[in-house]
């Protein structure tokens, strides 16, 4: 379900759509759609695949999102929100997923193979 209310407006679009990567080929999502779509996934904390069709497939905005962010293009995008007042909170996020984390037994505090269990001390 798309909220609309929510979406910035064309004109607030207009005033960081110069700093955004332009446009080349036949896009299936518009970048003031894409940028709708990154407000929506901050405000909702959803997965992609939750995203609302209405904002476009979830994959090719995760692989825009994920291109933009190694350029650096979100992080001048989100300041130019915040600047130009069309966003009021900071979004500041430390996100980590397993498919960037690899946590090992021992790094976890889990005993290892054949290691003694913890001995009880006297009280």
């Amino acid at each position: 379900m798309c909220t609309p209310r929510y979406d910035i407006t064309l004109d607030q679009f207009m005033g960081v759509a110069h700093l955004l990567p332009c446009q080349r080929g036949n896009v299936a999502v518009g970048n003031c759609t894409f940028v709708n779509a990154l407000l929506w996934m901050c405000r909702t904390g959803a997965l992609w695949r939750d995203l609302p069709e209405c904002y476009g497939k979830w994959i090719t905005v995760c692989r825009r999102f994920n291109r933009w962010s190694r350029s650096g293009a979100i992080e001048h995008l989100f300041t130019a929100l915040q600047e130009e007042r069309i966003i009021g909170v900071g979004i500041r996020v430390l996100a980590m997923d397993s498919t960037s984390v690899k946590v090992y037994r021992h790094a976890a505090g889990a005993p290892k193979k054949g290691a003694p269990g913890p001995s009880a001390s006297p009280g």
